[in-house]
């Protein structure tokens, strides 16, 4: 007799577009046990337990579409497979990988079912759910289960696994724009668009971003006198080599003066406001902790600002605020500190608050700023009286709407004078609405990688688009990162099909990558020998930047074991469907069953895309309605059942009539060659050959490949023949 217990039989990682989702899943094959004869509500207290400890369950939308649906379920009684997906979800949703999809469907075997939900990280979602079967089994058996202590480490884990903010938003501006990604690393090393098409980002760095400028950013010296010499503001000020050279510098420029690191980010050791010769020296010691290399340079009054520029364009601005306490004759400075300004809901130690936490704790420069004027963080300020604890920080009130023209073309000049492609531009100015030398502004520091974060959450103001903004400068308008890319499915005939299809690529001027039985192909060149026809060989592809089109070939056991590499298709191919092609080992059985998986890469096709389905083939023939784009029917029988009202309504189809390959067009027809000419279709027994060969010239019409280029390959490929010119393992693929 089975027990009270969930077991996990197979857990997959299906990394693309599968049966279930257009998005990477985890699919959980599970033997529910004895719970196959107790649905929810045969468990006495196990939905209220449930419930009291993941009561955002009620939210969940199932059954009836609207939030208390799933609640409803468990009430009436549904089976534990269903309740661990909602419970998995829902646990994703709690660490903060926010998702909804999820699905359960029973198998032919009793009591095992496929639990599958949508995965943003592999190793959260495989956690998440282990999670969540220890909670169900402890609710069953009424144990105590402590959910936060749960939630803590998976937390800590899917943070430790996400995209930084400024990576994260520009990511999610290329899917605004439907141009696919990849993450290149557990890092934020991300690739936009595939192949040919793709650019690739580093959080705000792009590779358009050029070395040379980034290596003049960080000497500051060199960065001014280039700004300088181009009229653009900048502080006057000099390098210097020890404390008697910062005073006498100081002197030189006139006091009061600057003294930071010539090479330091993030205004780490920077002194500002210094008008005595012990501070200046002093400074000078303190900033020797930070880099080698020190400045003495002019103070320039006024707020700090950060303006970000991309292309060219200025496309946000934040200004910084200085941060105060007001004495009240009881509290020390420190608590002055916690109780006025850390307590500012908007102060956090995460990324998801857009002001830092204050604190004195360091030997910063703000507690040597405080020592100057005679406080300590222990020292309690008379009733009433301010004291600056910050100078500068805080650079999260968004002023963009604000910036005058005559600065915003200012500094869109000093990001062409260093050369970077994104810049975040430090200025002070009294007023950022008035024009730099009414105020005596100038642009103190150029930055390569600017942190983002400021322009997606300011602490006051709207939100900048910063990461579109990105987006669009790689990518011009009406581009989308994609290249043609041809997926090949069905039971039969994918290997000859793709190869074709990749000849008829190639001969069109196009570098190819073709993936695919017969091994991993970049034009005419083999990288890997042996069968290709899976993820991480079409995945390749998608990353070689010579590649201007791919052909990809998909078994059934690839789109079940791990999903595709790509998001989308230009065209997709099910050649034929043979509805004893069972897949015993993974539950498919049936001809509707088998049809399901095979739909998978019809489901792709782009709106601007064509599906190539046999029209003489009835399960293929029934997948013309999942289609977004333009259907092409390409049959051995003219007179196949939905040819007739395809054509009628002007749609298109590759037949073969009078022993000649015709292409038509509604009521229209032209022979585009004989089949006694194809060498592969000579032998008229071959049928399967010349459906190869219909399938191979309805992709290639699609693909708007010219006639004679696709007479030329069908007249002379022979699949016999390796076509590869280097029959050796490559290790160059040209990525």
């Amino acid at each position: 007799m089975k027990t009270k217990d969930i077991k996990f039989l197979r857990v997959t990682y299906l990394a693309g577009p599968n049966i279930w989702t257009y998005r990477p899943a985890l699919e959980a094959w599970v033997d529910i046990g004895a719970f196959e004869e107790f649905p929810s509500n045969t468990l006495p207290g196990f939905v209220d337990r449930l419930t009291a400890c993941l009561p955002s369950l009620a939210v969940h939308r199932c059954g009836i579409g609207e939030p208390g649906g799933f609640l409803l379920r468990l009430r009436q009684g549904t089976w534990m497979g269903h309740i661990l997906e909602h419970v998995t979800l829902e646990l994703q949703n709690l660490i903060g990988m926010r998702t909804g999809f999820g699905k359960t469907r029973g198998t032919s075997q009793r009591s095992v079912y496929k639990v599958v939900v949508r995965s943003r990280d592999e190793k959260t979602s495989r956690a998440c759910f282990d999670t969540a079967r220890e909670l169900l089994l402890a609710a069953v058996e009424d144990r105590p289960f402590d959910l936060a202590a749960q939630l803590a480490p998976l937390r800590d884990m899917a943070e430790s696994r996400f995209l930084g903010p400024s990576t994260a938003c520009i990511v999610d501006g290329a899917t605004e724009r439907r141009i696919p990604t990849i993450r290149l690393s557990e890092g934020n090393l991300v690739q936009l668009g595939q192949s040919a098409k793709s650019h690739r980002i580093w959080t705000a760095e792009t590779d358009l971003t050029s070395a040379i400028a980034e290596g003049i950013c960080s000497d500051k010296d060199l960065t001014k006198s280039l700004l300088a010499a181009c009229g653009i503001p900048v502080p006057g000020g000099r390098p210097v080599d020890s404390p008697e050279d910062a005073w006498e510098a100081a002197q030189e420029i006139g006091l009061p003066v600057v003294v930071k690191p010539a090479d330091a980010n993030h205004g780490r050791g920077v002194y500002v406001d210094l008008s005595t010769e012990a501070d200046v020296k002093a400074s000078y010691t303190r900033a020797l902790l930070h880099s080698r290399h020190i400045i003495v340079e002019e103070f320039i009054p006024g707020n700090e600002h950060r303006l970000l520029v991309v292309g060219e364009k200025l496309v946000a601005a934040a200004r910084g605020e200085s941060a105060w306490v007001k004495g009240d004759g009881r509290a020390t400075i420190t608590e002055l500190i916690e109780s006025q300004i850390n307590s500012d809901p908007r102060r956090g130690l995460t990324e998801d608050f857009p002001l830092n936490i204050v604190s004195l704790e360091d030997d910063t420069a703000n507690t040597f700023d405080l020592a100057r004027r005679g406080f300590t963080p222990d020292s309690v300020p008379a009733k009433g009286l301010r004291v600056l604890i910050q100078r500068n920080g805080n650079v999260a009130f968004d002023v963009t709407d604000e910036v005058h023209p005559s600065i915003a073309a200012t500094v869109s000049l000093a990001a062409r004078v260093v050369g970077l492609d994104i810049a975040g531009i430090d200025l002070v100015a009294g007023d950022i609405s008035r024009p730099l030398r009414e105020q005596r502004g100038a642009i103190v520091e150029i930055n390569a990688g600017p942190g983002l974060l400021m322009h997606l959450k300011p602490a006051t103001g709207k939100p900048r688009p910063v990461g579109r903004a990105i987006v669009d400068h790689l990518f011009a308008a009406g581009e989308n990162g994609r290249i043609p890319i041809v997926g090949v499915t069905g039971s039969k005939g994918k290997t000859t099909v793709s190869r074709l299809i990749g000849r008829m690529l190639k001969l069109s001027g196009k570098q190819v990558g073709l993936a695919c039985g017969d091994g991993l192909f970049f034009d005419r060149r083999r990288a890997k020998t042996g069968n290709c026809a899976n993820w991480a060989s079409a995945h390749r592809v998608l990353l070689t930047r010579s590649v201007e089109a791919a052909v990809f070939e998909n078994g059934k056991r690839a789109i079940l074991s791990e999903g595709l590499a790509y998001d989308r298709c230009s065209v997709g191919i099910v050649t034929n469907i043979d509805p004893a092609d069972s897949e015993l080992e993974f539950f498919i059985e049936t001809a509707e069953q088998i049809t399901n998986v095979f739909r998978t890469q019809i489901d792709l096709v782009l709106d601007d895309g064509a599906a190539v389905l046999n029209a003489a083939d009835p399960l293929v023939a029934e997948l013309a309605s999942l289609c977004d784009g333009e259907v092409m029917f390409f049959s051995r029988d003219p007179a196949a059942a939905p040819l007739a009202q395809h054509l009628a309504n002007g749609g298109r189809a590759v037949l073969l009539h009078d022993r000649q390959i015709v292409l038509t067009t509604g009521g229209e027809s032209s022979v585009l060659t004989a089949m006694s000419q194809i060498p592969m279709t000579a032998n008229t027994a071959a049928a399967y050959q010349t459906e190869n060969v219909l399938t191979a010239v309805a992709a290639a019409w699609a693909l708007k490949i010219p006639r004679e280029l696709i007479r030329a390959v069908i007249e002379t490929f022979d699949p016999s023949r390796d076509e590869a010119l280097d029959k050796t393992t490559l290790a160059s693929t040209g990525m």
